[in-house]
C-alpha cells in the first residue's frame, strides 16, 4: 500500500573523528557528494512523496544531497527537531575509543545501543522512542495510511526507534539493531501499516 523509507545520514566530521556527536550540529565530511549519489541510485526506482528530516546540519545535508541526485531538489522537506539525534550529554565531543577506556566497554556500549541506559546527563533510546513515535503516529502514519510513500533521512538512534515500533523489536534484540552511514532500509507496508517485506540496501 505504502513505503517507509529510513536512511541514515551520511558520515559527519565527527563521525569521521570517532567522536559523540548527539545534539551538536556538525557537518558532513567532505567528498560526500560521491557516496550520496551511490545512495541516491539505491533510490532511483522509489515513488517518494513526503520526505521528513531534522535540522541537524547532517541530516539536512545528506537530504538536499539525496533529492539533489534523484533530481527531486523541489520536494517540500519537512524539518522536524524531534529527529535530532539523542542527546549524548556529558559524552558528547568526547572520543569513544577514550571514553570505553575510562569507563569500560560494556558500559559504553550500554550507553550507546541498549534500550534503557542512559550515558550521563543524556538520553537512552528508550527516551528517542519516547519522543519519535508519537510524532510518527499522529504525522508520518496518516501519510502512510492515504498510500504515501514517506522518506525520513534521520540520525541513528531516531531510525532505530522507528524500526522498533515498525518491526515490533524487543527491548534486548534492538541492542544488536544497526544501520551504517548512509544506510538505507525499505518498508513495504500493507492497510494496517504492517510489514509485508523489507529491502536492506546498505551496502
Amino acid at each position: 500500500m505504502a513505503k517507509l523509507i529510513l536512511l541514515r545520514h551520511l558520515k559527519s566530521k565527527w563521525n569521521e573523528e570517532n567522536k559523540f556527536s548527539g545534539w551538536t550540529d556538525v557537518s558532513l565530511v567532505n567528498g560526500s557528494e560521491a557516496q550520496a549519489l551511490t545512495r541516491a541510485e539505491k533510490l532511483r526506482s522509489e515513488k517518494i512523496d513526503e520526505v521528513y528530516t531534522s535540522p541537524l546540519k547532517r541530516n539536512k545535508e545528506t537530504t538536499d544531497l539525496i533529492l539533489k541526485n534523484l533530481g527531486l531538489k523541489d520536494l517540500p522537506v519537512k524539518i522536524e527537531a524531534v529527529f535530532d539525534e539523542r542527546s549524548y550529554g556529558l559524552l558528547e565531543g568526547r572520543n569513544k575509543a577514550e571514553v570505553a577506556k575510562e569507563f569500560g566497554e560494556a558500559t559504553t556500549q550500554a550507553w550507546r545501543r541498549s534500550w534503557d541506559v542512559a550515558p550521563p546527563e543524556g538520553e537512552s533510546l528508550k527516551d528517542v522512542f519516547g519522543r519519535v513515535i508519537p510524532f510518527f503516529q499522529n504525522s508520518i502514519e496518516p501519510d502512510l495510511q492515504a498510500g504515501k510513500n514517506v522518506l525520513i533521512v534521520a540520525s541513528h538512534n531516531n531510525l532505530r526507534a522507528i524500526a522498533k515500533y515498525v518491526e515490533d523489536i524487543t527491548d534486548d534484540d534492538i541492542a544488536q539493531f544497526e544501520i551504517p552511514f548512509g544506510g538505507i532500509i525499505v518498508y513495504d507496508l500493507d492497510e494496517n501499516l504492517k510489514v509485508k517485506s523489507k529491502a536492506d540496501l546498505q551496502s
